[in-house]
């Protein structure tokens, strides 16, 4: 479901665009026939219903895109615009593996997420009216959400339980922004067996159950930015950034004196664990951290002396990253 205001609508009002699909089944997937229904929104905000479009499958995702509708289609992306009697599809895009679950956009760039094979950067030729993918991800992911950080960062979740960023090159975001055309993209070489260029990898942290939602949002009134996310079980998780590089630091040996000091209960290593599929990378764990406090007297004077600080300013420095965004 999405809200969208069509750019060749004479009166510019918001429309409430519903997909959906009949008989769908997931193992082995099918679906009889898809839809859009579109709904004119009312000022007295009620719902009346102008028209039903009928699809080839369900729509997984969709977003307004330039006074138009970007709608995920199975493994196509296409736009539409507003009919008399249906919406009309303006361009329909096939480049992509398996099946796409995410969209986002940020003027004329469009991220793609697909259910087995991770991110797809494409761009939007206006002027020839195409959709072209530039950049991939070299990780086969299982997305199943995300979250646009920047105009080159994303962040999301995959089903075996990891959290990852994944950012485009800054000289490769110019190149592509720099040709207007898209004839550079469109007839570069492709690289393993994908696009031609290849997302960095910037962070990595397994949180071990299933991530359903990713989202920028900030805690507090006034607090700063956290990425949070919700897993299957019914967890409710935050991935802070740090200000500065020397809060990084310390956490980071507080965190490797805790793998010592505060080994799991079932034995198992925590580097392995917060490493199950991809090695953890640029994230600190901060419920390992937050286990300082809980420690024996001994055991945390001990930590506190190979940092150089004392079990007091430990603790603080522990506080003040939480209340800084939460409390």
């Amino acid at each position: 479901i999405t809200l969208c205001s069509f750019a060749s609508s004479a009166t510019r009002e918001t429309f409430v665009v519903v997909g959906g699909g009949q008989r769908m089944r997931l193992a082995p997937r099918s679906c009889a026939r898809g839809f859009l229904r579109t709904y004119r929104l009312t000022p007295s905000l009620e719902l009346e219903l102008l028209h039903a479009t009928e699809l080839d499958d369900a729509p997984l995702a969709m977003c307004p895109f330039h006074g138009r509708l970007l709608v995920a289609v199975g493994s196509a992306l296409r736009i539409y615009d507003i009919g008399k009697k249906k919406l009309l599809r303006k361009l329909e895009a096939k480049g992509f593996p398996n099946l796409i679950v995410n969209i986002h956009t940020q003027g004329n760039r469009i991220v793609v997420a697909d259910v087995q094979e991770s991110l797809h950067y494409a761009v939007y030729v206006a002027s020839e009216n195409r959709i072209t993918v530039f950049a991939d991800d070299t990780a086969g992911r299982f997305v199943t959400a995300s979250c646009m950080l920047d105009y080159d960062t994303i962040a999301g979740g995959d089903k075996f339980g990891s959290l990852f960023v994944a950012r485009l090159p800054r000289d490769v975001s110019e190149e592509v922004d720099e040709d207007p055309a898209g004839n550079r993209v469109l007839y570069e070489k492709g690289y393993l067996n994908g696009a031609a260029y290849k997302l960095e990898h910037v962070a990595e942290f397994h949180v071990g159950e299933t991530v359903t939602s990713v989202a920028r949002a900030a805690l507090v009134a006034g607090g700063r930015e956290v990425l949070l996310y919700t897993t299957l079980l019914g967890r409710v998780g935050a991935l802070v950034p740090f200000a500065s590089k020397e809060d990084a630091d310390f956490f980071q040996q507080l965190e490797m004196q805790l793998r010592a000091a505060a080994p799991p209960l079932a034995g198992r290593d925590h580097l392995a664990f917060r490493s199950a599929y991809r090695p953890v990378h640029a994230t600190v764990d901060g419920d390992l951290c937050e286990r300082f406090l809980a420690l024996p007297a001994d055991r945390r004077r001990a930590i506190a002396d190979d940092l150089d600080r004392t079990v007091a300013e430990v603790a603080k420095k522990i506080e003040d990253l939480r209340n800084r965004v939460a409390f």
